[in-house]
């Protein structure tokens, strides 16, 4: 099954993760994923539709936290010309568009009250109709869902219907974080630095930075680790990182001063935007670590007011009481 080749880890808790896709994969079954941001959600939901019999068909992904409520019917559903201000045509919605094949809603715990009653009645009947339409639409999909927050906790909070989740949780697989896999952490590198040497030059790194990148807490998990073996590939291409050159053995201002001057090497091919968000990411969730999660702190050590720093984390989904336990459960280890 070429897409469970695609997810990297020989750990017990991945070895798991592949098992329980494969059985999945070939059945009908709604899948609902758990598991903190960058752990691979996405991933393996990918993983899933290819290995099933709908991969030939489409692959619909939606990130149910980064719409606006008053916007997520219409990009789940679709809507008809003139159905309100702005809607000059018809629009196909992402059910519609993922027909005879699946639909992946991702942060799917973030979805408003009034929306998970009609996702459920849909996914109850595989109808549905445009928004501002009245003729009903039939759509053959599979369901996988993913969240990086407790269900069952926002079911008994009032924020969560239960008769959904069960409808989506008929098959749970739960995602190790980072930490909990480091055995891993390794073949994550390498495989980084596979990717990335088709594209560009990268960096290797010696025993000692690979023991600290193994020993690290990782609270933005996989994401993190990728983003970080990337950034370090642009600082020092065709160099070795030592422990000295990652990032939590230097200031932020030192950092910041090797990117400019770095960057300045790069041949115009380099996405400046997507590097700096990458960056502000790690910076911030590294901040965050380091001040036990108090905000104002954190802001204080990144030279950002709070409330740009609250802006910030809401942009990039960082969650700072997660963040706070993962260092907790590092510092006791």
């Amino acid at each position: 099954m070429e897409g469970i080749m695609q997810i990297v880890g020989e750990s017990n808790a991945m070895r798991k993760v592949k098992d329980l896709i494969q059985q999945v994969a070939t059945t009908q079954a709604s899948v609902l994923i758990c598991g903190e941001s960058g752990t691979g959600k996405e991933l393996v939901a990918h993983s899933i539709h290819s290995a099933s019999n709908r991969a030939a068909g489409p692959f619909i992904p939606i990130n149910c936290g980064a719409i606006p409520a008053d916007l997520l019917e219409s990009e789940l559903f679709g809507h008809e010309k003139g159905a309100f201000t702005g809607a000059v045509g018809v629009r196909q919605g992402r059910f519609e568009m993922a027909n005879n094949g699946t639909i992946f809603l991702d942060e799917i715990g973030d979805m408003p009250m009034q929306m998970q009653v009609k996702l459920l009645r849909v996914l109850q009947e595989q109808k549905f109709e445009r928004v501002g339409g009245s003729k009903t639409i039939t759509t053959n999909v599979r369901v996988i869902a993913a969240t990086n927050q407790n269900l069952e906790q926002q079911i008994t909070a009032g924020k969560f219907r239960e008769d959904l989740y069960y409808r989506l949780n008929v098959f749970p697989i739960n995602l190790p974080s980072l930490r909990e896999r480091k055995d891993d952490i390794q073949l994550l590198v390498e495989h980084v630095l596979n990717r990335l040497r088709q594209a560009m030059p990268v960096c290797t790194f010696n025993e000692a930075a690979l023991s600290k990148l193994s020993n690290y807490s990782w609270p933005g998990n996989v994401r993190e680790l990728t983003n970080l073996v990337e950034r370090m590939c642009i600082l020092f291409p065709n160099g070795e990182v030592e422990l000295s050159k990652l990032p939590g053995h230097q200031s932020i201002h030192d950092l910041q001063q090797v990117v400019m001057v770095k960057s300045g090497l790069l041949d115009g091919k380099f996405d400046l935007k997507r590097h700096l968000e990458e960056t502000e990411y790690a910076l911030i969730c590294e901040a965050l670590a380091k001040s036990a999660s108090v905000v104002a702190k954190a802001a204080k050590i990144l030279g950002v007011q709070r409330t740009t720093l609250i802006e910030k984390m809401k942009k990039y989904q960082i969650n700072k009481h997660q963040i706070r336990q993962q260092s907790s459960q590092a510092n006791s280890q």
